[in-house]
């Protein structure tokens, strides 16, 4: 998962006869001397706010910091005080490079009290290299682990956020997107259940009926699939449906690669593979008012070698192509209700597509479109 860039590291620390001081910042300048002589408070604060992580909004970075006091009486004024910030762009999160910092400078306390890194002459031309490494390492890998001095080495690592994938609703359709899946024994029963009846047609309820799973079970087994990206949801195959191109169709146009996908994967079992140039016909003919019923009349994509259920996956999974979804909105009218309709009325708030009404009512999409039709009551947003 992609982590905020640290822009830069300095290290500040407070000199006994000049006072609050930048000593050493990589990977170039970002505070200037006059820059920090207004924010120099703040990086080297008062001793009750030493040990505790401060981070500063100024001069459009916001800077990361963990002020440390080390009072000893070979220190100069009987004291050593320092500060190694992080520096990051203002507007980003650094909330995850917090304990971090924190971290790093309790390992620079531990390694200043054992060997005087900080303050000895001898080893002080080495924290510019120390702060370089930590500043690629974590910034490319996340982590680092560096040697410094005979018995101690630095491990840092930036904690990744976990985001839980969105609920797995009854009319979502699963379809696996990994090439390679592990060994059928070495998943749990319920996952073993219900992957065979994954095939990116079949929605979740249908699953849990197939497999013969409580549904809950298989929309948290999905959740899970989810989450290791092995599978991505895609909508309800429906002739009626209407597509639209996406920005991304521009790559089956330039990689090649992708173009010998999708003609793979859309090619009609058992025959020679389709024309390129037949694929983006189809495709950029998919507009609003347009359904897979007009664009199979209209071009007949079985004599042109095309499977228009898998061309319209493909497109789905690689964000060629997004549904037109339908939401149907009970308007007020002084019409009598449509008796068919009466029951259905409250899921039409504009929030609950045709597939998820059709879902959850047992209904055929063709049959609401009709009722919803002979329904002055009822207007559709198509979006």
């Amino acid at each position: 998962m992609h982590q905020p860039q640290i822009t830069s590291i300095l290290l500040s620390e407070f000199h006994p006869t000049t006072g609050p001081m930048v000593k050493y910042q990589v990977p170039r300048e970002i505070i200037s001397k006059a820059h920090f002589d207004i924010i120099h408070n703040y990086i080297i604060p008062k001793p009750e706010f030493q040990g505790r992580l401060i981070t500063v909004n100024a001069l459009g970075y916001k800077i990361v910091g963990c002020p440390v006091y080390i009072g000893d009486t070979k220190y100069q004024r009987n004291a050593l005080m320092f500060n190694l910030c992080f520096v990051f762009g203002q507007s980003v999160d650094t909330s995850n490079h917090e304990p971090v910092v924190k971290k790093l400078a309790s390992y620079l306390t531990q390694i200043e009290l054992e060997s005087g890194f900080l303050s000895s002459k001898k080893s002080q031309e080495h924290i510019p290299v120390f702060m370089e490494k930590v500043l690629h390492l974590l910034n490319k890998y996340g982590c680092c682990s560096i040697p410094v001095g005979e018995s101690i080495t630095v491990h840092l690592k930036v904690p990744v956020n976990i985001v839980e994938p969105l609920p797995v609703q009854d009319h979502a359709v699963p379809i696996i997107i990994r090439d390679r899946l592990m060994q059928h024994n070495e998943w749990d029963l319920t996952t073993q259940q219900v992957l065979p009846y994954i095939d990116g047609f079949n929605p979740t309820c249908r699953i849990a009926v197939e497999a013969d799973v409580e549904i809950n079970l298989v929309k948290s087994c999905l959740q899970n699939l989810l989450h290791y990206n092995i599978i991505k949801i895609i909508p309800v195959f429906q002739y009626s449906n209407m597509y639209t191109v996406t920005s991304d169709i521009k790559k089956l146009f330039s990689d090649v690669h992708l173009q010998e996908q999708c003609m793979h994967f859309v090619a009609i079992k058992g025959r020679t593979l389709p024309r390129l140039r037949d694929i983006l016909t189809l495709y950029t003919s998919m507009t609003h008012g347009v359904t897979v019923k007009d664009l199979c009349c209209r071009y007949n994509p079985h004599g042109l070698k095309i499977d228009e259920k898998k061309l319209i996956q493909f497109g789905v999974v690689k964000n060629l192509i997004r549904v037109l979804r339908k939401f149907p909105i009970k308007v007020p009218s002084n019409i009598d209700p449509d008796p068919r309709l009466r029951s259905l009325y409250p899921m039409f708030d504009g929030l609950r597509c045709y597939d998820e009404i059709c879902c959850k009512v047992g209904i055929g999409q063709a049959d609401l479109e009709d009722r919803i039709e002979n329904d002055p009551s009822v207007t559709v947003c198509v979006k």
